[in-house]
């Protein structure tokens, strides 16, 4: 079942990079058009061809084999993913969020575009130090598509920003040690409190979300004015506002139904590791959401799942590939474990890689700063790279050309950034 696992991981690689060709065939053969666009979604190739290796090892070994290997496997990850994911886009965070952002983008002396975009990319990012990696990404997400990445923005410009922010947010939760999924999977093994992670990573991380916010808002100043419209401005908070800042969505949520919903949200952050409990603390708050639907807008419950189906997938798959990438990354040395770390985190989940990582033993202090290093480092250069990824394009997917992600453009676009905060992490 290890060469089938594979065999269908490779599959499902191809099938996402092939998401261009499906979306293609949708048009071209409207018969199937909705089998066809299905194909296209990248967040279903996981998913479906972890079916496919579920199916086949029921038939092979029968459904009760099936049902302890399915044990086997832990799937809270992408429980609480989903979990947050809907959470972190309500009407009442964003709008705390938001007051957040503005605050921030007056104190920056540029055009108040260029500011707000560049608090977006920085600002929310280093956020997922404290409200997890998933979370940064909806919240960061949600705001670029209502403030930056309109209809007419150009493709440059969506990749460049996809790109930036997948990196800094991998990097970005790195502060902490209970953010990034990758350093969530080593921390307690190897014992990285606090003190350790800023002492080791969060300058580092830091420093390079801000180059990387600050490189791309240069590279694309003017597009980003340019698309500075009337529309646009009619978002500010009070009259007093710079015309292109951002604003609470109207009608305004009252203080203390914000303050509930932050309430539930680090409540479901403090007990990630418990899906009983995360799970309880979302039944309230879709209580809450019922009984107060004026200040809530559309839940977005099925992209949620659908992030959730691709993440599932990768569990089922990505953890069935033990038996070559074990071997593989203990060969490794000091220096080159950096690299090649972030050259597999491409293909492989970075928190599945630095998990394998901490089941070796013995391994030395640089060799287990240079796995974790490169696996955050590389979080941004495809949409498997990291947990909270799929998240972010799931929310901004309806801004791309017909909906399509096309992975080489990501991975280019995610080059320059990965390559910035990798010499700020190799280099000791």
């Amino acid at each position: 079942m290890d060469h089938l696992a594979a065999v269908l991981f490779a599959l499902a690689l191809i099938h996402t990079f092939s998401a261009p060709l499906f979306a293609r065939l949708a048009h071209a053969s409207p018969r199937h058009a909705g089998l066809w666009h299905v194909l296209s979604e990248v967040e279903i190739a996981f998913g479906l061809w972890a079916l496919v290796f579920m199916a086949a090892w029921a038939l092979i070994h029968g459904q009760a084999a099936l049902a302890e290997f399915m044990s086997s496997r832990q799937f809270t990850e992408p429980l609480f993913v989903c979990v947050t994911m809907i959470l972190s886009a309500t009407r009442p965070v964003l709008q705390a969020v938001t007051v957040g952002v503005n605050a921030l983008a007056r104190c920056i002396p540029l055009h108040p575009s260029l500011a707000v975009y560049g608090v977006l990319l920085s600002f929310v990012p280093l956020m997922g130090s404290l409200i997890t990696e998933p979370a940064a990404m909806t919240l960061a997400a949600l705001l670029l598509r209502q403030r930056v990445l309109t209809h007419g923005a150009s493709p440059r410009l969506l990749y460049a920003t996809l790109g930036v922010l997948f990196v800094n947010v991998s990097i970005g939760g790195t502060l902490t040690p209970f953010a990034a999924p990758p350093v969530l999977m080593v921390a307690h093994t190897w014992g990285w409190d606090l003190v350790y992670m800023l002492e080791h990573f969060g300058w580092r991380s830091a420093l390079a979300v801000m180059i990387n916010a600050v490189g791309v808002t240069w590279l694309l100043r003017h597009e980003l004015t340019r698309l500075h419209s009337p529309a646009q401005r009619q978002l500010a908070v009070a009259p007093e506002a710079k015309p292109a800042q951002m604003a609470p969505l109207a009608p305004q949520v009252p203080w203390w139904l914000v303050a509930v919903h932050l309430v539930l949200l680090t409540g479901v952050i403090a007990s990630a590791h418990h899906a009983l409990l995360f799970v309880a603390v979302f039944v309230v708050f879709l209580g809450l959401a019922k009984a107060y639907p004026q200040h809530h807008d559309r839940l977005i419950v099925p992209e949620a799942l659908q992030v959730g189906f691709f993440l599932c997938g990768l569990v089922v798959l990505g953890g069935a590939q033990a038996w070559w990438l074990q071997p593989l990354v203990a060969q490794l040395s000091d220096a080159s474990v950096f690299w090649g770390a972030l050259a597999l985190t491409a293909v492989v989940d970075n928190a599945a890689l630095t998990y394998l990582g901490s089941t070796l033993q013995g391994l030395s202090e640089p060799f287990q700063l240079a796995l974790v290093g490169g696996a955050v480092a590389g979080g941004g250069l495809t949409v498997i790279a990291n947990a909270p990824n799929p998240a972010g394009f799931a929310i901004l997917k309806d801004r791309f050309p017909q909906q399509v992600l096309r992975p080489e453009a990501l991975l280019a676009a995610a080059a320059l950034p990965t390559l910035v905060a990798a010499m700020l992490l190799f280099w000791r």
